[in-house]
């Protein structure tokens, strides 16, 4: 049988991840040709797929986006979570055409977030066994040991597994700069309480090749050709 499977194709629509692709199918709200999908349902050419009753239509633009996310806003292109009203990052930006985060920056963090409608690049990126290196400033509740920025290089015990080695380096007394390859859910935030230490502020400065740069808190540029270039030149050379 032809076709793409229902997940990868809202995802090069640029509706959404695969990941939520398949969470919409599993929640009732896709229909292919007129019938509720199932999840490894295939789209035919020619075929009508919607979702929440609108026809999905592939977007022919590609969408880049930096964004400097300030704290508080979420990283979901949800309305709630835990059943609670948020202020999510799409509607906080208020792009006109369809996009969504690349990963997740929690809500009590700030910096580079990476916005798109092209879901495969979304999905390259976010894979962490291809090591593509996140930067971020950190600065915690008390003085930086010697023995903390060894241990944090090294890897740290956290949620039932152990971090991937990675590069830090001390700003002052109380800060300190970390790459990282993996993305663990509040990673830092874990690894610094395992040494005793709280982070009181955080930071991303970098994802792969694109930085923050001069971008003020709370706006957003389009990634430049060469950026776009480099970005997909990295994930290839990954494959």
């Amino acid at each position: 049988m032809e076709g793409i499977r229902i997940n990868k194709y809202l995802s090069e629509a640029g509706i959404c991840s695969r990941r939520e692709a398949d969470r919409f199918v599993q929640q009732g709200r896709v229909l292919l040709e007129g019938r509720m999908a199932a999840p490894g349902d295939r789209v035919l050419e020619g075929q009508c797929v919607t979702i929440d009753g609108k026809r999905v239509k592939k977007e022919e633009e590609e969408i880049f986006l930096a964004f400097y996310k300030p704290k508080g806003i979420v990283c979901t292109t949800a309305d709630t979570e835990h059943g609670e009203r948020i202020r999510n990052v799409v509607e906080y930006i208020q792009y006109p055409k369809r996009i969504y985060p690349v990963g997740r920056l929690d809500k009590d963090s700030e910096g580079l977030l990476l916005m798109t409608n092209q879901g495969e690049v979304m999905e390259k990126i976010l894979r962490s066994r291809y090591g593509h290196e996140k930067e971020y400033f950190v600065r915690i509740d008390h003085k930086i040991e010697e023995d903390f920025l060894r241990g944090m290089g090294k890897g740290v015990p956290v949620l039932d597994t152990v971090t991937k080695p990675c590069k830090v380096w001390r700003e002052d007394e109380t800060s300190f700069h970390i790459i990282l390859t993996q993305g663990l859910n509040r990673q830092i935030r874990r690894m610094c309480e395992y040494f005793g230490y709280r982070v009181v502020y955080l930071r991303r400065d970098r994802v792969m090749n694109i930085t923050l740069g001069g971008l003020k808190k709370g706006r957003y540029r389009k990634l430049t050709a060469e950026e776009i270039r480099k970005l997909k030149s990295e994930i290839t050379d990954n494959e």
